[in-house]
């Protein structure tokens, strides 16, 4: 499936659990961002208003399908929500919750999938369609439009980046977190899938890390694209056995580290930079 927010932004975001000093204030910036988020599903408050914002018990309660949600249910609650948004026919939902169970993650992620619906993260800070909505806490004055998607597995180099992409003058289709766990709900490769077949995407720039094997499949999935990828991967100087940040940032053998990834994806035909900057040089050039 192609996740429907690269062509045309959600019109109907509801929030799971909005009502959190952290989630409160995600929604604010959503809303001030221009997301259109028409509900929030806080079980036991329904009926009740959050700053002009009507919330509900569960899903069911809306007036009209939604077509994005996004979640802030602790880590053990996740796996419930997620599958709440699936039989919700709920296309796209942003998990952000951090440490959430490895198998409750691996639940989901398959749940997701067998009713069609696109899941990004858990441990994940969304996405954002500069000028057009944002699902997540990406901060809105670190991005502006253009036509560089940038996908990356770490939050803070998510921020990181799109920030000096857009003080570079190059502008974004879309800035994905997709998401810092070991199992998340789609993988890079599937979302290079997708962005093959969008005309508006002229680049991607990739920012991987250590740990895992995901940049492997992004490898085999690189002939594919038909536009240029420069591929970043952090943690070349990380110490073996060491975790980085979270847990999807562990390299368990030679094949999980920095280097390793970034042989196999300039052997794909990316082009790869050891740091930040030169990831923006690279794009200056194309």
């Amino acid at each position: 499936m192609t996740p429907a927010f690269l062509h045309n932004a959600p019109q109907r975001v509801v929030i799971v659990n909005p009502t959190g000093r952290y989630a409160s204030a995600q929604v604010a910036a959503m809303r001030a961002a221009g997301t259109r988020v028409v509900a929030g599903i806080a079980p036991g408050r329904g009926g009740t208003m959050q700053d002009g914002l009507p919330l509900f018990d569960d899903l069911s309660q809306l007036e009209a399908p939604a077509d994005a949600a996004v979640l802030y249910t602790p880590p053990d609650g996740v796996l419930d929500a997620v599958r709440d948004c699936c039989a919700a026919r709920i296309p796209l939902i942003v998990a952000a919750a951090e440490y959430v169970p490895v198998h409750d993650s691996l639940k989901a992620a398959v749940a997701a999938r067998e009713a069609g619906c696109w899941l990004v993260g858990p441990n994940t800070l969304g996405l954002a369609v500069p000028g057009q909505v944002l699902l997540g806490s990406i901060a809105p004055e670190f991005i502006t439009p253009g036509r560089v998607t940038l996908l990356c597995r770490s939050g803070t180099l998510t921020l990181a980046i799109a920030r000096l992409l857009t003080e570079a003058g190059i502008g974004q289709r879309a800035v994905i977190h997709m998401g810092g766990d070991l199992i998340i709900g789609r993988n890079p490769h599937e979302y290079l899938a997708v962005l093959a077949r969008d005309a508006a995407t002229h680049a991607v720039l990739y920012c991987g890390e250590l740990g895992g094997d995901k940049e492997y499949a992004l490898a085999e999935a690189l002939p594919a694209l038909g536009k240029p990828l420069v591929a970043l991967v952090m943690g070349r100087h990380a110490p073996a056995g060491t975790r980085m940040g979270h847990a999807g940032a562990l390299a368990g053998a030679e094949r999980e580290t920095a280097a390793a990834k970034l042989a196999a994806l300039q052997a794909a035909g990316a082009i790869t930079v050891a740091r930040p900057e030169q990831a923006i040089e690279a794009l200056k050039r194309l």
